[in-house]
């Protein structure tokens, strides 16, 4: 098969100011990219991955709390997704894929209203295939602008906004991880809300190396810290170090948790996941939009390299994680389209020129294949695992911070907001679908012509002159 390098120039979806594109093989809409064959090994980043791990094994809680799941059957799990992460640089998508964070509370909270067992595992199963097949007729279309573009501004703002608030309850609720890891999990988030959102630690960045060499890690500093502070405070047990390689366990995870030992979903939990997903669907196109703003700003950085963002592409790659995970291992934290965070760190790192990254696919790609040697590496997953609820935490949190600020922000009117509002209450105390109904029904009250169109009454202009 031939090598090519091809310039895309700007077509729609694109980014690119006729810089050429770096090596690839072209197969249909996807462009693969081999390590060492079409991109280098960038270290700093590989490194990175091997630590930041950490982060995706904190999906393990989740599924040991929905699912009743054993701890090794859940690693397996993370360890399907992880190798599936690597498809998107691999495919041509030059992002760093992640999970579908903000959605994680609804998708909880709808599986929990089936009884634990069989019934519940066959509601995320029907949920993520459906979800997973959902985005592929979007990719394979092209409709996917123009199905979140026909949703009211205020419907939008409700469902980021009753994202964050479910979040938070998860968290902060009856038997949430608040229960458990009181102190720790105060320090650990002050410490994550100073290093990402206040406005004193960029300037301290600004003059000191070590500051922002640990900023650019994430929530990764915090769950080392309360790898310390859970053991000190008599909240978790010490980390018992061991060597070796882990050991998932595969055949529980396809006996008991895959259509393969479960069977089928019956056609009615298909019908009944339709809300929870469109509203899940809502959150993942958020994700879309924020990663081609950031990859459109990477471009301006480096003209050297036409880094084509796709999103036609990037729904055929993650609704295909989707639906094969839903078959092969249901995962509540799901397949989503980029992990916000490590895309900045690793586009701000490639901004600095050729030197510093050869290419961005080659960094994105480093850091999944990072993570996922981190994954196999049971000294990692060992010192790690007695605080995995508290880094489950310190996600959702942060992300509840960040998807509450944006569900704003999507409001154009203070009619907007109050129906926002109290569409965010439904969702977060009643489940997707009373949620989406609530929304719907105050849109058609207050709107009525006008429902999709809305108003805007310059609220948030006046805020931001």
């Amino acid at each position: 098969m031939a090598q090519t390098i091809e310039d895309h120039g700007d077509s729609p979806g694109e980014q690119g100011d006729g810089a050429p594109s770096s090596p690839h093989w072209k197969a249909g809409p996807f462009e693969i990219r081999l390590p060492f064959v079409q991109y280098r090994l960038e270290w700093p980043d590989y490194t990175q991955g091997l630590l930041m791990c950490a982060v995706d094994l904190a999906a393990i809680p989740m599924m040991i709390t929905l699912l009743g799941m054993p701890f090794e059957v859940a690693l397996a799990v993370i360890l399907l997704n992880g190798f599936l992460y690597l498809t998107h640089h691999l495919l041509g998508d030059p992002v760093v894929p992640g999970w579908i964070t903000p959605a994680i509370p609804l998708v909880m909270a709808y599986c929990m209203t089936f009884p634990e067992g069989p019934e519940r595992v066959h509601a995320l199963i029907s949920f993520q295939i459906l979800l997973g097949l959902f985005s592929i007729l979007l990719g394979v279309t092209g409709l996917a602008k123009r199905v979140v573009r026909a949703i009211p501004p205020a419907i939008k703002a409700g469902v980021l906004m009753g994202a964050g608030i479910a979040a938070v309850q998860t968290v902060f609720g009856e038997g949430g991880q608040f229960e458990q890891f009181p102190i720790t999990i105060t320090i650990a988030i002050g410490l994550v809300f100073f290093l990402l959102f206040s406005r004193h630690f960029p300037r301290w960045q600004e003059k000191n190396r070590l500051a922002m060499q640990i900023g650019k890690l994430g929530v990764l500093p915090a769950i080392l810290v309360a790898v310390l502070i859970a053991p000190l405070t008599r909240e978790a047990e010490w980390s018992q170090i061991e060597w070796g390689i882990v050991q998932p366990d595969f055949l529980t995870l396809w006996r008991e948790y895959t259509i393969f030992g479960l069977g089928l979903p019956p056609l009615m939990m298909f019908v009944t996941a339709i809300p929870t997903v469109l509203a899940t669907y809502i959150v993942v196109f958020g994700d879309t939009l924020q990663a081609n703003a950031v990859l459109k700003q990477a471009n301006r950085a480096r003209p050297d390299e036409n880094v084509e963002y796709n999103p036609d592409r990037s729904h055929l790659i993650f609704g295909g994680r989707n639906a094969l995970m839903g078959v092969i291992g249901p995962d509540v934290a799901m397949c989503g389209p980029s992990w916000s965070a490590m895309l900045v760190v690793i586009t701000e790192r490639y901004k600095e020129g050729r030197k510093a990254m050869k290419s961005l696919y080659g960094g994105a790609g480093s850091f999944r294949w990072g993570t996922n040697t981190g994954l196999l590496l049971l000294p990692i997953v060992t010192l790690v695992e007695p605080v995995l609820g508290v880094a489950m935490a310190l996600t959702l949190l942060v992300q509840a911070y960040v998807s509450v600020r944006i569900g704003i922000m999507e409001a154009r009117s203070q009619r907007d907001l109050g129906i926002a509002g109290v569409t965010a209450g439904a969702l977060a105390l009643l489940g997707a679908a009373w949620g989406l109904g609530v929304g719907i029904l105050l849109c058609l009250v207050i709107y009525g012509r006008d429902f999709f169109r809305g108003e805007n009454d310059g609220t948030f202009a006046e805020e931001q002159a």
